[in-house]
């Protein structure tokens, strides 16, 4: 095994962001209060001003003003889903999230990393998805590059780095298979 040295002088020289994506952080950094310190019933408006910023915002959509979207414009949420409060959405790659989709407070989308293979530590943008009728549970963590499918359930707390089947619940550190999940016919 050969120990090499980590060369952070490459990190910080490297370009991570382009200059039209800076101009963006830097204008939503000004819009991002308007966003925050909005009354809470205040849906319509998030989503509104998230749509400013490039996100693609479905209908009847709750985002809540405690929820923090790092980068508005890598957001895509589908009709009827919800964001709760104090979740982050740490998107410098794309975040896609389905209809019907719940987002618990608290939990953590990671669509960030760093190549820990290259001595230089180059940033990696993995896209996340979290596809229809999914719910991600309080203080649960999803990774880069993850993909959730349809209708499955991640348990509170659980950390998420590995795709999740549709219609399963998984739970734990690291998540696990828990069972499958069934609906009850109305």
């Amino acid at each position: 095994m050969e120990n090499s040295t980590l060369d952070i002088k490459a990190n910080r020289k490297a370009v991570k962001y382009s200059r039209p994506e800076i101009i963006r952080r830097v204008l939503w950094g000004g819009g991002k209060p308007l966003f925050s310190y909005s009354p809470r019933p205040l849906f319509a408006w998030r989503a509104f001003l998230l749509r400013l910023f490039g996100a693609k915002v479905g209908r009847n959509v709750h985002i809540y003003n405690s929820a923090n979207i790092y980068f508005p414009w890598n957001l895509e949420i589908g009709d009827h889903s919800a964001i709760g409060e104090n979740a982050y959405i740490y998107n410098l790659g794309h975040v896609i999230i389905g209809n019907k989709t719940t987002i618990s407070q608290r939990a953590h989308l990671c669509a960030g990393t760093h190549d820990f293979s290259d001595p230089a530590l180059p940033l990696l943008k993995p896209p996340i998805v979290i596809d229809h009728q999914a719910w991600i549970c309080a203080d649960a963590f999803v990774g880069p590059g993850v993909k959730v499918g349809e209708g499955a359930i991640v348990g509170a707390r659980a950390v998420v780095t590995r795709d999740v089947d549709p219609w399963v619940i998984v739970a734990g550190n690291p998540a696990v298979f828990i069972k499958r999940r069934e609906m009850k016919e109305e």
